[in-house]
């Protein structure tokens, strides 16, 4: 397993938007009093949303504001791989290259990924839109190849599909998630198999 730490290089400070703020006491009121740690991932994730990474600054104002010790908060953003603790560009793509993923050929995925963003993962493109990154199963197995972009799915994927999606996005577009062939949802690829008969 690598080790995780934060990026070398941190902003000066921190600070959540007052509708951001809002959204953290939402959570952090869902726990009876002096639970308010449960909190932790909540607000952790609403702090990347409003910044796109999880900074130093950030955590030590969620540790402020959960009365934690900021070595707690730093615990739970770095053991957790849905924390990015570095920048990343505007559209964070996550490319499945587990078993059933790679099986359907996201070797391609990763190609057009490389061809698109940058040659090395973890990495944000030139014109700062995007970053991509290996990971394990997005949960569409049925659907692979696939990959999820921001908060989309992209599913039934090859080279050239993937690359009209980054195209798309690069030219301000949103493309259309879901399966990429015409297929709807996870049905075969050939149509339905079963209750086909009409009583």
């Amino acid at each position: 397993m690598s080790l995780r730490r934060l990026h070398h290089q941190q902003p000066a400070s921190f600070a959540f938007s007052a509708a951001n703020k809002a959204r953290v006491e939402k959570e952090i009121a869902k726990y009876p009093a002096g639970r308010q740690a449960s909190a932790v991932i909540a607000a952790l994730w609403i702090g990347q949303e409003q910044e796109g990474w999880v900074t130093k600054p950030m955590i030590e104002a969620v540790a402020k504001m959960l009365a934690m010790p900021f070595i707690r908060v730093l615990e739970v953003a770095t053991f957790y791989t849905m924390f990015n603790l570095e920048p990343v560009g505007k559209h964070l793509v996550q490319v499945c290259t587990t078993t059933p993923c790679w099986l359907r050929g996201s070797d391609e995925v990763v190609k057009a990924c490389k061809k698109h963003i940058h040659e090395k993962p973890h990495t944000v493109s030139m014109d700062g839109k995007f970053t991509w990154m290996e990971v394990e199963c997005l949960g569409a197995c049925v659907n692979a190849p696939m990959i999820l972009i921001d908060s989309d799915t992209y599913e039934d994927l090859d080279g050239p599909a993937t690359e009209k999606i980054l195209q798309s996005l690069r030219d301000g577009k949103t493309p259309k998630p879901g399966p990429q062939t015409g297929r709807r949802s996870s049905e075969p690829e050939d149509g339905p198999t079963t209750l086909k008969e009409k009583v």
